[in-house]
């Protein structure tokens, strides 16, 4: 389970003169990194080089200027950011110029994937460099800036002091408030309410519709005819437990330990309109009892998120899986059925073999009845130039069906 951090270790205190005034504000970063040990002040004046140089160097620029032309300079810096340097260039030529027939060694998908996760949070650390500073009522003081009250307060709640974020952060926080209010039109779910789920900040989005398939269309259980119960563990936006009230299961006690998700979860299944069939509990993993249907969908790749908005994501050391297999006997009805929807990516990049998850299931007193695979459709997948491409290729998505 997440730590609870104090406000000060969550939002420490920043100070920085600026003329004969001394400034301090809040830090606030959803990804969870310290603030910058220095600053500057900076305004229209501001070049892309120089900017992107300072910010490499850690320092973090409090943008004073115009907000749209920072929008323009974070647009600059990130293609300087993307721009392949000297170094790899000179290393593609001379593997270009290797004599022909000689195939160097493949290098593990594991080392590439860790040396993706390495470069990738460098870029988002040097990107987070441009701040901009927020009012309490959550305005911004700058020329041309938007009102982005509502997608702050829709991420922060309600805040008593001024503060100062990336404004990566912010782009981030304006877009996903738009995602919220459109929502996602499922053709899982067009029968009932609006037919869309409204994901929240830091809420995993159900963007990948072929897991949505496969709960779709596996048989339940013969138990299920008799008690019409399902737990549905880590249940995010709740997309699954509206899936399976679709189903026609009468009753769906849907878990997760993150409050963002219940509360996103809450407002889905209420714009479902399947609130009688689904209740919602903020506890990690099972709730109390038994039920002929459990289902699961853990995060996929075994790694140390690097932010708390990854945990959606990443799962340390498998963690959740371990932990939904150690328990699921135990919660099972008999003749019940536990659904683990797992994508096996995680063994094509490394990181987890086969031969482990079998290991998990056998030691949990668990059996497998069968399983339902379906390959990715996303767009990643077909993408030759995505590092991970090589993995994502091979890539097969399960529901993977287990009994005691």
């Amino acid at each position: 389970m997440h730590k609870t951090i104090s406000h000060e270790t969550a939002h420490p205190p920043i100070s920085w003169d600026e003329g004969e005034t001394t400034h301090t504000c809040r830090w606030r970063s959803e990804k969870g990194t310290p603030p910058p040990k220095k600053l500057i002040i900076a305004d229209d004046t501001l070049t892309a080089d120089e900017a992107y140089r300072v910010a490499c160097e850690g320092t973090g620029i409090i943008w004073r200027g115009d907000f749209q032309n920072a929008k323009q300079l974070l647009q600059a810096m990130t293609r300087r950011a993307d721009k392949p340097s000297k170094k790899s260039i000179r290393n593609l030529k001379s593997s270009k110029n290797k004599q022909e027939g000689v195939i160097p060694l493949a290098v593990p998908m594991s080392e590439i994937f860790h040396k993706h996760r390495l470069t990738q949070s460098q870029r988002s650390r040097t990107l987070g460099m441009l701040l901009i500073q927020v009012e309490p009522d959550h305005t911004i003081g700058l020329r041309r800036a938007p009102d982005v009250s509502q997608a702050c307060l829709a991420v922060y709640g309600s805040v008593t002091e001024p503060y100062v974020m990336s404004l990566r952060d912010l782009l981030g926080f304006i877009g996903s408030l738009e995602w919220r209010k459109n929502g996602m039109a499922l053709d899982a779910l067009k029968d009932l309410g609006d037919g869309r789920i409204h994901p929240h900040y830091g809420v995993f989005a159900p963007v990948r519709s072929e897991y949505i398939g496969l709960l779709e269309k596996a048989p339940f259980p013969a138990s299920i005819n008799k008690q019409s119960l399902a737990f549905d563990i880590g249940t995010g936006t709740g997309v699954l437990a509206a899936v399976l009230a679709k189903r026609g299961i009468q009753k769906i006690v849907a878990t997760d330990q993150d409050e963002r998700a219940i509360e996103c979860a809450t407002e889905n299944i209420e714009g479902l309109g399947i609130g009688k069939q689904v209740k919602l509990m903020q506890t990690n993993l099972f709730p109390e009892g038994q039920a002929p249907l459990i289902i699961c969908n853990p995060p996929w790749v075994p790694a140390r998120p690097s932010s708390p908005i990854e945990y959606a994501v990443y799962d340390p050391d498998s963690q959740m899986l371990k932990g939904f297999l150690a328990g699921l006997k135990d919660h099972l009805t008999p003749d019940g059925e536990g659904w683990l929807i797992l994508s096996d990516l995680a063994e094509h990049l490394g990181l987890r073999t086969r031969a482990e998850l079998l290991s998990w299931i056998e030691a949990a007193g668990l059996k497998v009845l069968g399983r339902n695979d379906v390959r990715p459709t996303h767009i990643k997948a077909l993408d030759t130039q995505d590092p991970l491409y090589r993995a994502r290729a091979a890539e097969v998505t399960s529901l993977w069906r287990l009994g005691a």
